[in-house]
């Protein structure tokens, strides 16, 4: 008995592949349409993500009664647990508590970011200094190009006029005046600054010093630290970068406000 011989096969897919492509097309648009009506309720997801974090394996190091807390929908640090070989496949999560600030301390912080902005509008439009509200009150933030030479703490003469300004804001506001000096993080080593610590507590003296020739009512009010350049804002990947984490920040903290 011979074997039937297979009909040939038409070229081209079949027919029904259009029509099964057109309603896959059509459920993938139908729930982008959903998602993009739909709000994300970040509360309600916390707490759903709270019954869930025993069927995902997330486990905490100190047992806790309340829901996870984080300051976005997905939680952004993870850290693995050790890299010894387990048998167990673990996941870490660290949560922090979310930082209450009472609504009028907010409206404090708000009032002297408007009026600092005020003052100082022609310096900030110049790119000269940089203003931020933060939890505990006020930061100016200073480049370095716009206040000292580079590899130095002396003052340059066309910014000492920003520095009498920024006497003006101090005697309108209240409480303490962090000023901090940053660097990069390539080396110094010379007679005058053998490291980045020794530049960077120079040049926040600098400021205090020349403020405190202004006559500051409450010198007291001021504290100088130094950090070098273990608090980057940006990596040290570009010279741009590092010129960007070489600067002066002075922190306006209100009264009764934490430290920083």
């Amino acid at each position: 008995m011979e074997d039937d011989e297979c009909p040939e096969c038409e070229e081209g897919l079949p027919a029904w592949m259009a029509t099964f492509a057109d309603l896959m097309s059509l459920l993938m648009c139908f729930f982008v349409l959903l998602l993009s009506f739909s709000e994300m309720d970040v509360q309600k997801y916390k707490q759903v993500a709270g019954s869930m974090k025993l069927a995902f394996g997330v486990q905490r190091q100190i047992k806790a009664d309340d829901i996870p807390k984080g300051t976005s929908v997905v939680k952004q640090e993870f850290s693995p647990g050790p890299p010894d070989p387990s048998i167990i496949k673990r996941i870490q999560q660290e949560t922090v508590e979310n930082v209450q600030i009472p609504e009028a301390r907010l409206d404090a912080i708000e009032e002297l970011l408007s009026k600092i902005e005020a003052q100082l509008e022609d310096e900030i439009e110049a790119e000269v200094l940089e203003v931020f509200g933060t939890e505990y009150g006020v930061m100016i933030r200073v480049r370095e190009q716009d206040a000292f030479p580079s590899g130095s703490a002396e003052l340059q003469t066309p910014f000492l006029p920003v520095l009498e300004k920024l006497v003006n804001v101090f005697e309108d506001t209240e409480g303490k005046i962090i000023v901090a000096g940053h660097t990069d993080n390539v080396p110094i080593s010379t007679n005058t600054y053998p490291s980045n610590w020794v530049l960077s507590s120079a040049r926040s003296a600098a400021v205090v010093h020349y403020l405190s020739t202004l006559k500051l009512t409450d010198p007291a009010r001021i504290e100088i630290r130094a950090y070098a350049d273990t608090r980057p804002v940006v990596e040290n990947s570009t010279s741009e970068n590092r010129a960007r984490n070489r600067r002066v920040e002075i922190n306006i903290n209100l009264p009764d406000g934490e430290d920083q």
